[in-house]
């Protein structure tokens, strides 16, 4: 292991030190919220520490297994012993490096998906509507539930636009990465000469706001209109003026939602919706801020980046940001995105193990 790593994970030892005595005092205890939040820490420190003591045992038991290799009668266990603890310690070391990583919060929050046709006329819509198929059936492999929140259908088929919620565990750290331009290439069904044709759609992914943290909005600065849902729905969608759009006066963000069968119900939605992507507008300026102290290839979030191609001719997809090539995209499309998900989480993981080390050799 890195030396600057031990280094950090020394330094979680300590701090558990610490905290054992924080947590003992009786003004500590007296102050509930100062309380919990130690015990928080303690909780997330004491799991480092007790994989990193683990480390040092098994680190020991190797050191002492190779000592005992020139012996002949102790060499048989010596070797099992030593390959024991080798396997061991490589497992330790990848889970003590993810567990030093910084951690996003709204990992763990459910995502609102939105996917915007782009250039491409009726194709980019159709190319939308097979996006919008890929997420929701890769979000029903990992067991997440999946709620349309507003739409607008292309007459073709497809979406001109439509925003789905994603809700389930550690949503929004898997599909953050997905925020960006999609381009497709492949000859569409309307297509008589068998040309190729080149189409594209945005796809924007924000973390829904968790309501104890979520910025507060002032009424007075949001404009609340209803009208008539349209699309599938029976009879009372479309004799109802139950859809709701709210626009957001200081910087012109609008929401909306039709899906619901109540306007109180689609105004709440509507409004989850809204907090979401002024969140995320905050969120996007503050990357730009830090872009421009260091470039990430991924993460951004800008809709104008194109961040990957889906070329159906040759079933591939490639990924721009990582040069993440896969000739699978048939696959891939039926929702198998964990290939794409899991190279892009890991290229973010090696990306803040590269700053760690940074900022412990500065």
């Amino acid at each position: 292991m890195k030396p600057f790593l031990i280094q950090q994970l020394e330094r979680y030892a300590l701090r558990l030190t610490e905290l054992d005595f924080l947590l003992s005092r009786e003004d500590i205890m007296a102050d509930m919220t100062q309380f919990l939040k130690l015990s928080r820490e303690h909780a997330e420190v004491s799991a480092v520490a007790s994989r990193f003591a683990r480390f040092q045992q098994r680190s020991a038991d190797l050191a002492a297994a190779q000592a005992m290799l020139d012996e002949e009668d102790m060499r048989e266990m010596a070797e099992e012993e030593a390959a024991s603890a080798s396997a061991e310690l490589q497992s330790l070391e990848a889970e003590l490096q993810r567990m030093l990583l910084p951690k996003d919060p709204d990992d763990a929050r459910p995502a609102f998906v939105e996917i915007r046709a782009g250039t491409g006329g009726d194709e980019s819509a159709l190319f939308a509507g097979a996006l919008l198929r890929m997420y929701t059936r890769y979000a029903e492999s990992q067991g997440w539930r999946c709620e349309i929140v507003s739409e607008s259908v292309s007459e073709l088929g497809g979406y001109k636009e439509v925003v789905v919620r994603i809700d389930g565990d550690q949503v929004y750290g898997a599909l953050k990465f997905e925020s960006g331009g999609h381009r497709v290439q492949r000859v569409p069904a309307t297509e008589t000469q068998g040309r190729i044709h080149t189409s594209a759609c945005t796809v924007a992914v924000l973390a829904e706001p968790d309501e104890a943290e979520a910025i507060k909005i002032n009424p007075s600065d949001l404009r609340i209109d209803t009208y008539r849902a349209s699309g599938a729905g029976g009879q009372h969608i479309n004799k109802t003026d139950s859809a709701v759009r709210i626009t957001h006066l200081p910087t012109g963000i609008v929401a909306e939602c039709q899906d619901g069968r109540s306007q109180h119900s689609n105004k709440a939605q509507a409004l989850k919706v809204l907090t979401a992507r002024i969140q995320e507008k905050d969120r996007a300026e503050r990357a730009a801020k830090d872009a421009a102290e260091r470039k990430s290839l991924i993460g951004s979030g800008d809709r104008s980046d194109r961040i990957r191609t889906y070329n159906f001719p040759q079933g591939r997809l490639s990924d721009h940001r990582i040069n993440l090539t896969l000739y699978k995209l048939l696959t891939i499309m039926e929702g198998d995105l964990q290939d794409v998900v899991h190279a892009l989480q890991s290229y973010e993981a090696a990306e803040q193990l590269a700053a760690l080390e940074i900022g412990a050799t500065a």
